[in-house]
């Protein structure tokens, strides 16, 4: 057994997981028989955790974990590196597999005080693929559901999925030995897909016309698994790309695995209280053998804004580090005005207190289309490299806090990582809020027809 940048340490020591995954993962390895996987070659730090954490999260519940073998002799491996032990008896051998606390007490001190658990009785199952930060999983185990499978390959993304829920995701879903670890019987599939181009030659526009791309998996896995519904987020722009055929292809894919689709529709998070006008289109849809209709199901309606930016504003003097460089602003300046003189409306845009932020988004524009004017940092000394020197005109970027604001995480979500990865991974997250709405009125379809909990 060999550990890379890790140190033995003796009994009384625990182990936190989130100390050595805020780590790069390929710097942390624990070797040993048991760390090989079905190839024989190893299992990086970071799969091993997800083993790990899935399994001592659904231990005590009823889902049947077809990698339980493999999870505790990892765990096994893990403890004797973790406490020094060059060997155990039986005796401590089944201990060690088998008790949730001797695991809380020696190795994870933090996976079981993750702030948001699992329901203690949950009323349905559900898996959540391409889950970024979670935001699936907060809003439907904020409805009763137990996340029984997750899956991200972002290194960063796991990191602060484990920090707010307890377990690691499985790495890259298009990977047959992932695919295997999804257990039999879930309820739900939930997946908000990145969105590719497909290969339209064969012009079928269904199934086989997906191959090459994310949606083939989570296409793949409905047709394997045939959950009872499954809910799918992605851009609105994916209604129209490619003149509509790619979204035809969806559809068609979706009939021919099995399920009822409901027609699709775009939701604004700014309806369901959050200040943030994104549009997303929403997917669901149910198993053709249950008998539910498509129309069984309504989106919910999209009535009325109630929050404006300052309700989400951060209470106190956010750091000068947010606030723009005089140098900047007036490069941002010259920006929109050369766009503005092509007839483009590209460029900085400034949200005032009462009024709506644009849709948080990764790279470009992306913070500095929702600037925000902020009298209250007195303190303006700059400490970061600059141009020029700190603004005194208020202006300043939303916080990682304010976007976590604006897609609907509670302040009690841990933001674990840098500036930089928080803001790609609160960019690339589906608005909380509105994803509950929708995941309630897809539940009460499912419990109307009697399908929940069966």
């Amino acid at each position: 057994m060999i550990g890379r940048e890790m140190k033995t340490t003796n009994k009384s020591t625990t182990f936190s997981l989130f100390d050595f995954c805020k780590r790069r993962a390929e710097k942390v390895e624990i070797y040993g028989k048991e760390s090989l996987d079905e190839n024989g070659e190893i299992i990086p730090f970071i799969e091993q955790a997800a083993y790990v954490t899935h399994y001592l999260q659904l231990k005590s519940s009823c889902i049947e974990i077809s990698y339980a073998y493999k999870a505790e002799a990892l765990l096994n491996l893990w403890y004797d590196f973790v406490t020094g032990q060059d060997g155990k008896s039986a005796q401590q051998e089944d201990s060690i597999a088998e008790s949730s606390s001797v695991m809380q007490q020696y190795l994870f001190p933090d996976l079981f005080q993750a702030p948001f658990q699992a329901p203690q009785n949950p009323k349905f199952t559900f898996i959540d693929l391409f889950a970024g930060i979670g935001g699936f999983r907060m809003a439907f185990q904020n409805l009763g559901g137990e996340c029984v499978f997750s899956s991200e390959w972002d290194e960063q993304a796991r990191k602060t999925y484990y920090a707010n829920y307890g377990d690691v995701p499985f790495g890259d879903i298009t990977k047959e030995t992932v695919k295997n670890k999804i257990p039999q019987g879930f309820d739900i599939l939930c997946a908000g897909f990145p969105c590719q181009a497909f290969s339209l030659a064969g012009k079928r526009l269904g199934f086989e016309e997906t191959r090459g791309t994310l949606f083939f998996d989570v296409a793949e896995i409905l047709r394997r698994y045939q959950p009872k519904a499954f809910f799918l987020e992605n851009v609105k722009g994916l209604v129209i790309h490619d003149k509509g055929r790619t979204f035809k292809t969806i559809l068609n894919a979706l009939d021919e695995v099995g399920y009822v689709v409901p027609d699709p529709q775009i939701v604004n998070a700014m309806y369901f209280g959050v200040p943030q006008h994104r549009e997303r289109i929403y997917i669901v849809g149910f198993r053709k053998d249950l008998g539910i209709k498509k129309e069984d199901f309504t989106y919910p309606e999209q009535k009325e804004v109630t929050k404006k930016w300052v309700d989400v504003r951060e209470e106190h003097p956010v750091p000068a580090k947010y606030y723009l460089s005089t140098q900047y602003i007036q490069t941002l300046i010259n920006h929109k005005a050369r766009h503005e003189a092509k007839g483009h409306g590209f460029g900085y845009d400034i949200i005032p207190d009462d009024g709506i932020a644009h849709a948080i988004v990764v790279g470009g524009m992306g913070r500095e289309c929702n600037l925000v004017i902020d009298f209250r940092q007195t303190d303006l000394t700059p400490t970061t490299r600059i141009k020029g020197e700190v603004n005194k005109q208020g202006w300043r970027k939303m916080t990682p806090r304010e976007w976590a604001r604006l897609q609907g995480y509670p302040d009690n979500f841990k933001i674990v990582v840098a500036d930089a990865s928080a803001y790609k991974q609160f960019g690339n997250s589906v608005a909380v809020p509105a994803i509950q709405a929708t995941a309630k009125q897809l539940l009460t379809t499912l419990n109307e027809h009697g399908f929940i909990g069966k």
